[in-house]
């Protein structure tokens, strides 16, 4: 059972978002907030294993709130679901700690899917977003990654989970984990999330 907790200001959406999480086997809506501020002081007990955030809120923004929440349960999965797509927005949550980034308009069979993906170490994100993601690499001429690992790197910013990368790669799990540790060390990071946007900062593929 993936527990999931929602902050979210308009309560139409918040609503919608607790039935189809409440009426789909598999998942437990743990809580639903109209604001960062609550559920930071909510969530502290019981932490849901994922989050979905909105960016505008009232008070606190969510990518603060993002911050906040990662700083004091570094385990919880957080998914923007948001109406923003520029380029600042996604880079500044992913900076922040988030692991995957919707928009609004994301049907319900998706969300579920990324829910579930992102739950099990991958990064969903809506097409458009992974498209801008990745269009914004050019191949590197000083971080001296090989082949190999600019080739998982690219598969890391998709969203690919270990077991999705080792599969299309040919390659066990194990491996992939090592060359990842290895990524993670040459781009000085501590995490998924930190690589991801440190390959979109340096324009690295």
């Amino acid at each position: 059972m993936i527990s999931v907790a929602i902050v979210e200001d308009d309560n139409d959406i918040r609503q919608g978002l607790q039935l189809l999480i409440h009426g789909t086997d598999g998942y437990c809506c743990s809580g639903a907030y109209r604001d960062c501020e609550t559920a930071i002081s909510r969530i502290n007990g019981a932490p849901p294993d994922v989050l979905l955030m909105d960016v505008e809120l009232p008070g606190m923004s969510g990518i603060e709130g993002i911050r906040k929440i990662k700083l004091r349960h570094p385990s919880v999965d957080i998914i923007m679901l948001t109406v923003h797509e520029d380029d600042k927005t996604v880079f500044d949550s992913l900076c922040a700690g988030a692991s995957g980034y919707l928009v609004k308009t994301t049907p319900p069979a998706r969300l579920l899917e990324a829910i579930k993906e992102v739950n099990t170490g991958g990064a969903p994100m809506t097409a458009s977003i992974s498209r801008m993601v990745i269009s914004s690499f050019l191949r590197p001429s000083h971080e001296k990654l090989t082949n190999r690992e600019s080739e998982i790197l690219s598969l890391l910013c998709e969203g690919k989970s270990y077991k999705m990368i080792a599969a299309d790669l040919f390659i066990s799990q194990g491996t992939v984990h090592s060359h990842i540790k290895n990524i993670y060390k040459k781009l000085q990071v501590n995490s998924k999330s930190e690589a991801v946007v440190k390959a979109i900062q340096k324009r690295l593929v």
